[in-house]
């Protein structure tokens, strides 16, 4: 646990709270630090299977701290170190789009530039009805980071991507849905409750399994046709030979609800 990154693992699932409440948690060094070390410690933890990425005291993200970059935080290195410097940092994307473990984004109040990519990068994003989301990059002269501009044309199209950051409207979470830029919109309330119960079913189901999905879901982003029949046999037949595989066979034949056991 770090004092701008809580650290929680409870029925296999990992929530990691961002808590810098005071900046809207907008991300720092030391917070996205910590996000880097906690996605991929729990990414190889076998007693994770889910992993939830919230925020404290009602926001998600703000995305970066414009106020630090108004005070010119940064600015003594140079432009090689500086670029080292953010791309070290933007591996927290990499990690919760490749993590072999479901992601899921629980997102209160906003959900802006960083902040957004952020979220965009995980599996799932389940948003409560009065959460703002936007881009915001334009709107401070910048272009764009951890990966934004790749998730988001991904999720809604070259097109509307365009529009997004180009324009950078604020969108409500039902239009966010509409376009489909977040899973599911419930009740500011019932936010974390809904994507804990997201997490608590996938980390219960089969693990394997649930792995190599994600894997051929992220090779199908770009890859071909060929390389996805060869990827998809090999992992199929891999499912098939693990005991979750047998349970569920078993337990439709039972007519019982199949345990999993992530094996």
């Amino acid at each position: 646990m770090s004092e701008v990154l809580i650290e929680n693992v409870e029925n296999g699932v990992c929530t990691l709270t961002m808590n810098r409440v005071e900046r809207r948690n907008a991300l720092s060094p030391d917070l996205l630090s910590a996000l880097v070390d906690a996605v991929a410690r729990a990414s190889r933890d076998d007693a994770v299977g889910a992993i939830v990425l919230r925020g404290a005291g009602g926001y998600f993200c703000v995305g970066g701290d414009v106020k630090a970059m108004a005070e010119g935080a940064g600015r003594d290195l140079g432009f090689e170190a500086r670029v080292d410097s953010l791309r070290a940092r933007m591996e927290v994307s990499r990690l919760l789009h490749q993590s072999p473990k479901p992601t899921i984004a629980a997102i209160t109040g906003a959900a802006a530039g960083a902040g957004l990519s952020i979220a965009m990068a995980c599996d799932f994003r389940v948003a409560g009805r009065s959460a703002k989301l936007t881009t915001a990059f334009a709107k401070v002269g910048l272009s764009g980071d951890f990966g934004g501009t790749w998730f988001l044309t991904q999720l809604v199209g070259a097109a509307k991507a365009r529009e997004l950051y180009m324009l950078s409207p604020t969108l409500d979470a039902a239009k966010a849905h509409d376009i489909g830029l977040v899973t599911e919109v419930v009740d500011d309330d019932a936010v974390h409750s809904r994507a804990d119960e997201m997490a608590r079913q996938l980390a219960s189901g089969p693990r394997i399994t649930l792995s190599y999905i994600k894997r051929n879901m992220n090779d199908a982003l770009h890859g071909s046709l060929v390389d996805s029949l060869d990827a998809e046999a090999f992992r199929h037949v891999r499912c098939s030979m693990t005991e979750d595989h047998k349970e569920a066979a078993d337990a439709f034949m039972q007519k019982r609800k199949p345990v999993f056991k992530g094996r």
